[in-house]
């Protein structure tokens, strides 16, 4: 798909996860839209995973460590095929799979997620299995700035580093805000880069939202020979509605009637932006 094409995706994305969020009453906003178009990209041009090669062994695998705002990666599966959209309508409903984090019952999610700070071990773990079975697939994790403290990041982070993965990429949802408050204050792990870097990983950092930046960034994976790869993404929280970015209430906050009203006009389909 063309960056062009890609642009007006997220917006359809954004809509899309506003309605089963408004619809369930429930669902976590402000996180899903801001890393709406790094899932995006991922699933429209990079990934190479679709729904009938899914239980292939040689599939690109995505884990969403940032499991929380799963309503982003529901909506871009049901776009891609791996379900029926009108599935969604069932969103956080009962006896239905479709609940408020990655479960692997649902089809296209590689692993049950929200105990954050798992998700990047997984993915070096299943990097590591790749590259000791001789695959070629490449392994994509997206971790939300808010668990990078947890203490498993960093031991993947080491061993990642010390078996080369270079078939992994982990990719950080870097907004500043988490559900207690702004990032640096809650617990600062900036400089991030340089952590990373002290780490043995190959870093760039560029604006999540910018659909070119993205494709350009993650299509030149790795970065390096015998590194793994991390993308620091920074993003705005409630990303492309107005009253919603920056704002901390959205972190699971549930648009009532007029506010979904309001949002849904500034994300009609004539208002698509680039970044």
């Amino acid at each position: 798909m063309h960056p062009d094409q890609l642009i007006e995706r997220s917006a359809h994305y954004r809509r899309h996860l506003l309605s089963i969020i408004h619809h369930a009453g429930a669902g976590h906003t402000g996180g899903s839209l801001s890393c709406i178009d790094i899932l995006n990209v991922l699933y429209n041009r990079i990934l190479d995973v679709s729904p009938e090669t899914f239980s292939s062994v040689s599939r690109d695998r995505y884990i969403q460590s940032k499991g929380h705002c799963v309503e982003a990666l529901y909506v871009v599966l049901a776009d891609r095929g791996f379900f029926p959209a009108e599935d969604l309508d069932t969103l956080c409903r009962f006896g239905s799979h479709y609940i408020g984090h990655p479960t692997r019952k649902v089809h296209g999610v590689e692993q049950n997620t929200g105990a954050l700070g798992h998700g990047l071990p997984m993915a070096v773990g299943t990097a590591l299995a790749g590259k000791l079975d001789r695959r070629d697939y490449r392994v994509f994790t997206l971790l939300g700035d808010g668990e990078l403290p947890e203490g498993s990041n960093w031991e993947a982070a080491l061993t990642a580093s010390h078996y080369h993965l270079d078939n992994l990429c982990a990719i950080v949802d870097l907004n500043g805000l988490q559900i207690t408050g702004p990032t640096r204050e809650v617990c600062d792990t900036q400089p991030l880069a340089d952590k990373f870097r002290s780490f043995g990983w190959a870093v760039r950092e560029i604006d999540g939202h910018d659909i070119h930046a993205l494709t350009e960034t993650l299509e030149a994976i790795p970065f390096e020979p015998g590194k793994p790869s991390v993308v620091i993404a920074h993003t705005v929280k409630g990303k492309g509605v107005s009253f919603m970015e920056n704002n901390i209430k959205w972190h699971h906050g549930v648009p009532d009637a007029q506010q979904y009203a309001r949002a849904m006009e500034e994300l009609g389909a004539g208002n698509t932006f680039a970044g």
